[in-house]
């Protein structure tokens, strides 16, 4: 940047080319600068991003030495192998746990005023939360690598080919951005905390209660329809489907089911997380 002097003496400074604040490409640059933020302060903080990412890690390999023997010592039943179960559930609750950390995280930045903070500055309203979407889709995205990477040290492997690998690692990688944006709403609510408290329990139970932990006809008959369309067990089935050459049953259902809960979720939360997000900002 340059400074000229006029000869009566006063300064001259060239003219500013900053987007419009509401152009998209004052979104796509600013929201880049706030997912830059966000993986800043995740490195500043390793423990809560350890927890969304050596928590799963970690479980993968407990439910492995507890449950996978046993679980492929039925095998012949069943037609299920534990680990194409557990590989898959594991990457969804990475996923699930790591986006209730980022809302606790949302609450703080509220709870200080920073949220309101950047409304008052000259920059994209959408900027902010885009950018904690995006920062939350690379956590993802490495949560699940490092599933994968596990789960081949266990003996998980691609057995339909890479362009079922893709497929499969793009399934919890969207339930994960649509899970973030339902608690982003949840997390801007009046009674946010006990919500997103709330949020964390039904994390668990669905972590217990699905198709990866044992299963479907390990559960009580009438639980077993509740178990199997629950959104985590569509997830995992689809994921499952795309991987395990021994699955039996049609590809489309578990993927038509886990596209469904993704997009529903996706579609009601859209308006309430940015409703919220406005609301939080103008405090």
């Amino acid at each position: 940047m340059t400074t000229s002097i006029s000869p009566l003496g006063a300064i001259t400074l060239p003219e500013g080319n900053a987007p419009d604040e509401r152009s998209m490409r004052a979104l796509f640059s600013q929201s880049l600068l706030h997912t830059q933020r966000i993986l800043t302060r995740w490195r500043k903080h390793p423990t809560a991003i350890g927890q969304a990412l050596i928590y799963p890690a970690i479980m993968l390999l407990m439910f492995r030495v507890v449950l996978g023997d046993s679980i492929d010592a039925k095998a012949v039943i069943t037609g299920q192998r534990a680990i194409f179960g557990t590989v898959p559930m594991m990457a969804i609750v990475g996923a699930m746990s790591g986006a209730s950390i980022s809302a606790i995280a949302l609450m703080t930045d509220q709870k200080i005023g920073l949220v309101s903070r950047f409304a008052t500055l000259p920059m994209h309203r959408g900027a902010d939360l885009l950018g904690r979407l995006t920062a939350e889709a690379l956590r993802i995205a490495v949560t699940v690598g490092l599933m994968i990477s596990m789960g081949y040290l266990l003996g998980f492997q691609f057995e339909k080919g890479w362009e079922a690998a893709i497929a499969m690692t793009l399934i919890p990688i969207g339930f994960g951005l649509s899970f973030t944006l339902a608690l982003t709403a949840l997390a801007t609510a009046s009674s946010g905390e006990n919500i997103i408290g709330l949020a964390m329990v039904l994390t668990t139970l669905l972590m217990f209660f699905n198709t990866g932990f044992v299963p479907l006809m390990a559960y009580p008959q009438w639980l077993q329809p509740v178990v199997e369309n629950q959104p985590v067990s569509c997830a995992i089935n689809a994921m499952r489907a795309l991987s395990d050459s021994r699955y039996i049953g049609d590809l489309s259902e578990p993927l038509i089911k886990s596209l469904l809960w993704s997009a529903g979720l996706l579609i009601l939360a859209f308006r309430p997380a940015i409703k919220g997000y406005q609301n939080a900002a103008a405090k």
